[in-house]
């Protein structure tokens, strides 16, 4: 989750986050809405939660049995936590420890899976997590009847910062952010693509599998998106931020069928250009705020808001997270998207011939004062197969950055969460 400076008109919601009061709140009340089928429990982001923050899911199919599919996401220093479809804990995976008690600690921030990964010993699904306290990634292998839980670090040793040079630039947390993975089917590699916290850098990473079973990465290249944007008007703009502070990217997916890479640039909005990093970025679709000026104040720790000059977009509130992909093989199906300003999910058409086209929208609002929606989401992922008697049309599943369930969290403290969504259900919704 974001915590960069907002423009002025904002409202406080748990502990001093700022979320920008959408443009246009009448337009995410009229989008149709989805209930939650089942929720994890809470995470604490406190000391006695283990400083535990839910923020990105990736969901594992088990194609021997998809009903024993899982689901691992991240909480930060929380480290991993593996779920089932019943959205019960299967196991919980510690983030690795701070160098010494001057440095940062691990702060896993983003996953995604690799399946049939090429290793010396044979083919693997792995999990891989951008660990942002330590400017690496680490993958864990994945293996459903292992005893004490079905991941396994097989992270190389000599796994090296994907950013940073020393340790000194690390602690400044300029790491590892978010994160997508690829597989070129041209050459059957398989890739990480990782951004960069408070740059608009990005990063491409071959994995390399090792002869003692573990898995590394070399860094293949790099790119920087835009920090600032000509305007029609013929004005230059640069979203507001604390000083030194660009827009950063975080939510991204990689479309199998073509090898495109889609990057959410938070407080800007939809890039659309090749995974290898190889050639021109466009711009999907703008969030609602793209244009306004704003002048930060360090007293408040806000940005004061200009004019809207009315160039951004109708569709997201800032920030812009979550995305990944729905439909079907063939280049068919959505892109989605969340926007964290208003807690809507958009959803565009995945063909590139047809500009990513928007198809429509839904909220993922409550069932019950024990099962409520989705607010402030983070991370998303969904998985348009079978999983079992469950969810025999996949399963959605999206981080909840306000977890406010009777059942599920405890007044006064900062509670999150991850709720699955029946996928039949939002595309009978948004009339997909």
């Amino acid at each position: 989750m974001h915590r960069s400076p907002r423009l002025a008109a904002t409202a406080l919601l748990g502990t001093a986050l700022l979320t920008l009061v959408p443009l246009s709140p009448a337009y995410a009340r009229s989008l149709p809405a989805v209930g939650a089928t089942a929720e994890t429990a809470a995470l604490y982001d406190d000391e006695d939660g283990g400083n535990a923050n839910a923020d990105d899911p990736a969901i594992w199919r088990d194609d021997a049995h998809p009903g024993r599919s899982l689901v691992v996401a991240t909480a930060k220093e929380g480290g991993l936590r593996v779920y089932g479809l019943d959205a019960a804990l299967v196991q919980s995976v510690p983030a690795p420890s701070p160098a010494t008690e001057d440095d940062a600690p691990g702060r896993f921030n983003n996953v995604d899976l690799v399946t049939g990964l090429r290793t010396p010993a044979g083919r693997a699904d792995v999990a891989v997590v951008s660990d942002r306290g330590n400017d690496r990634l680490r993958v864990y292998r994945i293996d459903p009847s292992r005893r004490g839980g079905p991941l396994k670090d097989v992270t190389d040793p000599a796994a090296a910062p994907v950013f940073s040079a020393d340790q000194a630039e690390i602690n400044e947390q300029r790491t590892a952010y978010g994160l997508a993975t690829w597989q070129d089917r041209s050459t059957g590699r398989s890739y990480a693509l990782v951004s960069r916290r408070d740059t608009t850098d990005l990063a491409l990473l071959e994995l390399r599998p090792t002869a003692a079973g573990t898995v590394g990465y070399r860094l293949v290249r790099t790119l920087s998106l835009p920090s600032s944007f000509r305007l029609p008007d013929g004005t230059s703009w640069t979203p507001c931020g604390e000083p030194g502070e660009l827009p950063q990217v975080e939510g991204m997916v990689v479309d199998p069928e073509n090898g495109t890479l889609y990057a959410g640039q938070e407080d800007v909005g939809i890039w659309r250009l090749p995974a290898g990093l190889d050639g021109r970025p466009v711009l999907v679709d703008k969030v609602r705020e793209y244009g306004i000026p704003g002048t930060y104040d360090p007293e408040t720790e806000e940005c004061a808001p200009g004019t809207d000059p009315g160039f951004g977009g109708r569709r997201l509130a800032a920030d812009v997270e979550g995305l990944t992909l729905l439909g079907k093989p063939g280049g068919h199906g959505y892109l989605m998207a969340s926007g964290q300003g208003d807690n809507s999910f958009a959803l565009y058409g995945r063909e590139v011939s047809g500009r990513n086209a928007y198809k429509g929208g839904f909220r993922v609002t409550a069932v019950s004062a024990d099962l409520d929606g989705s607010e402030e989401c983070d991370g998303a992922a969904a998985l348009d197969k079978p999983l079992g008697a469950r969810y025999p049309h996949g399963l959605l599943v999206v981080q909840d950055g306000h977890e406010t369930s009777a059942s599920g969290s405890e007044e006064g403290r900062e509670a999150t969460g991850f709720k699955f969504v029946d996928l039949r259900a939002v595309k009978d919704a948004a009339g997909l």
